[in-house]
């Protein structure tokens, strides 16, 4: 570039051409275009070529009701014309915001997660958020790894479901006092102190039992989660607290852990069932994807489903509608448990701007119970 224009102050001083004032305007036009795309470009420039301020360009690039249609369509296409690109690290230093967050969650491969996932992002696209996705793999140790990289990035906040093995919460503490947002969703713990977004897994738990229940069913076991994610706790209690509010005594021989809660698992605890000819008539799964490796297990043994032993799982996966028989299961409105987490996100941001104290609260998106083959 800079060698183009050597080139035209050349050809100026040599010919006689460029001596008529129309044309010297034109060439020092030329010259300037030039000088302003060879350099970063930053709103002042913008704002002294279309003689305006600095505020109205800034205003306008940005959509603010307060400017004409015709004047964000003039610095638009000045902008545009020049390829300016505002520059992010001086937007840092000005406004304390990053524009960015940071999404852990625990599996990639997971239905539910990236539904979430989907609600996120795209409230982060409307707010011009640019979003960082990171896995944790349900590692306690990767999970503080995740978060650590995060904070390093100076995101402005954090959207988090935690870990099936994390025991420790210090790693999350410390984003609190980074004063980073930190918005949980899905699998949270009652010691974080930060805002969350979750179902009722009790009550969610409680009415899938309840409808086996409904069904004539009273030998009802259960296939839970791990011992440590709240949510797991919370679906045990529910699927306990429906048997005995309707008379059935709870039996703790009926209750399988699912550590990694997979089909394998699912297939695994209902082979076992039947191997020891325990007296069951229902199951009722943490998750689908146990409740589906229950179903091939049970079609397997020639096992008719509901008439003998009905399937109940939980979250609607995309697999719950395709299997046969298709499974009945609990629906968690993933998507728009993401777009509220980032709305959560966005109010507490407000409010810091404010100088106003940030009040965590724990928001509830209600879940619905589908009916299907398989009960």
């Amino acid at each position: 570039m800079v060698g183009v224009r050597l080139l035209l102050s050349t050809v100026y001083l040599k010919f006689s051409y460029f001596r008529n004032p129309f044309r010297f305007t034109v060439f020092i036009s030329i010259l300037t275009l030039l000088n302003v795309i060879m350099k970063n470009l930053t709103l002042k420039d913008i704002a002294i070529a279309l003689n305006i301020s600095v505020t109205t360009v800034s205003k306008a690039l940005k959509n603010y009701p307060d400017v004409s249609v015709k004047t964000k369509e003039r610095v638009k296409a000045y902008a545009e014309k020049v390829n300016f690109t505002p520059n992010s690290f001086a937007a840092y230093l000005r406004t304390h915001e990053s524009k960015t967050v940071g999404i852990v969650i625990p599996r990639l491969n997971h239905f539910f997660f990236s539904s979430i996932l989907r609600g996120i992002i795209t409230e982060a696209e409307k707010h011009e958020y640019m979003t960082f996705i990171l896995c944790s793999d349900e590692s306690y140790e990767l999970e503080k790894t995740q978060i650590q990289r995060l904070l390093n990035k100076n995101v402005d906040g954090i959207f988090l479901s935690i870990a099936d093995k994390t025991h420790d919460l210090t790693h999350i503490q410390n984003i609190m006092d980074k004063d980073t947002n930190l918005v949980i969703f899905d699998k949270y713990s009652k010691l974080t102190p930060c805002s969350s977004v979750v179902i009722d897994d009790r009550k969610a738990a409680y009415t899938a039992v309840e409808h086996l229940i409904k069904k004539g069913k009273k030998r009802i076991a259960h296939f839970r989660g791990p011992l440590l994610p709240q949510n797991s706790i919370d679906r045990f209690l529910g699927y306990r607290q429906a048997l005995e509010e309707n008379g059935i005594e709870y039996d703790k021989d009926l209750v399988f852990i699912c550590d990694e809660i997979n089909d394998s698992e699912g297939y695994d605890h209902m082979q076992q069932i039947l191997d020891q000819k325990m007296d069951v008539d229902a199951i009722f799964a943490v998750a689908d994807l146990p409740a589906v490796g229950a179903i091939k297990c049970l079609i397997e043994n020639k096992i008719q489903i509901p008439e003998e032993i009905a399937v109940m799982g939980f979250s609607n996966w995309l697999i719950s509608s395709l299997i046969t028989p298709s499974l009945s299961t609990i629906d968690q409105p993933g998507e728009l448990m993401g777009r509220k987490a980032f709305q959560v996100f966005l109010d507490e941001r407000d409010t810091i701007k404010r100088n106003e104290p940030v009040v965590f609260q724990k928001y509830e998106i209600e879940t619905t119970l589908i009916e299907r083959k398989s009960t």
